[in-house]
């Protein structure tokens, strides 16, 4: 197996298309092919993008009731190049619900908690999870975590991955990213989840300066690549010898945006993997992997040749 995606708190994610939706009126969906159903969590997503690109990679996590048995059918029948491993807990998997509107070209999620799970889960999950360490060449560990979860367990699977030699490879929210930092547990690339608001360390980030100072600082604690997203459709690109702003030269539609982070995580993994170690070259093969995934609202991923198509679309300028 080539990587390890780890999805402490998967879902089932629904997405639903209407045209003109707003809050507080009756909408119909016109057709069953506007309603979608598919295993989801941001390291899964992973999974499914790697998968598409011909990288196989071993799932983990924690699965529940009967959610959780549809998601691990629908994985296993996404692609035999994924090997799923979770650990079965008592309570319900999660679903999250996405709805697209291409003509006002807005995302509207809806993410549930998730459940809640016991010790002997946590003690299980990091015995699979390192077992299986020593099967792959990289880590991607993202999304939430359960609700009673400790908050070190990322801090854990972070410092087990550096200890096997096995680069690691996040997006996570800035509580998780608070605690690496105050650990020292940073992966080797850190891309923090912006979609809730810009802050990073505690800090509301509103200028450019703001953004690389900030992704300088995790820098400090072990990562080699930071990736920010600099509001909507342009990246923060900051290494330990220079910074740089990555974005599209062709429009994009907005509502065409959910899954890119992980689109874009899947990608600078697979780059990884063919043997590139410049970390800006990493940075920019992921950026366009999330390019080409806007192509379309639906969550269909981008193959290798769609991917090659959009290297001609972008943009990128050194600002530090």
């Amino acid at each position: 197996m080539k990587v390890l995606t780890v999805t402490l708190n998967p879902a089932l994610d629904r997405e639903i298309f209407i045209d003109g939706f707003k809050v507080d009126k009756l909408h119909r969906v016109s057709s069953k092919e506007k309603m979608t159903l598919s295993p989801g969590g941001k390291g899964i997503n992973v999974s499914l993008a790697l998968a598409k690109l011909g990288i196989p990679s071993i799932a983990t996590g924690f699965l529940g009731g009967y959610m959780g048995r549809i998601l691990l059918e629908e994985l296993r029948k996404a692609s035999n190049l994924i090997t799923t491993n979770f650990v079965f807990i008592k309570e319900e998997t999660r679903e999250n619900i996405a709805i697209i509107d291409e003509k006002s070209h807005t995302i509207t999620e809806i993410n549930s908690p998730g459940p809640e799970i016991e010790e002997k889960d946590i003690e299980h999950i990091l015995r699979r999870y390192a077992m299986s360490l020593t099967r792959v060449e990289a880590v991607v560990i993202s999304g939430s975590i359960p609700v009673n979860a400790p908050r070190d367990i990322y801090v854990k699977m972070v410092k087990m991955a550096k200890e096997k030699g096995v680069p690691a490879f996040m997006e996570v929210r800035d509580p998780y990213i608070i605690t690496l930092y105050e650990n020292d547990a940073m992966p080797d690339v850190i891309k923090p989840d912006f979609r809730a608001s810009h802050t990073l360390l505690g800090k509301d980030l509103k200028t450019l300066e703001d953004f690389v100072s900030a992704g300088k600082e995790l820098l400090k604690t072990g990562a080699k690549l930071a990736v920010l997203s600099y509001f909507i459709d342009k990246d923060v690109l900051v290494l330990d010898e220079a910074s740089y702003i990555i974005g599209p030269t062709i429009e994009i539609d907005y509502s065409h945006l959910l899954g890119t982070g992980d689109t874009y995580v899947a990608g600078m993994v697979y780059k990884y993997l063919q043997g590139e170690r410049d970390m800006l070259e990493i940075g920019k093969f992921g950026y366009v992997a999330a390019l080409a995934s806007t192509r379309t609202a639906e969550k269909e991923l981008p193959s290798l040749d769609e991917i090659e198509t959009f290297m001609q679309y972008f943009e990128i300028e050194r600002v530090g």
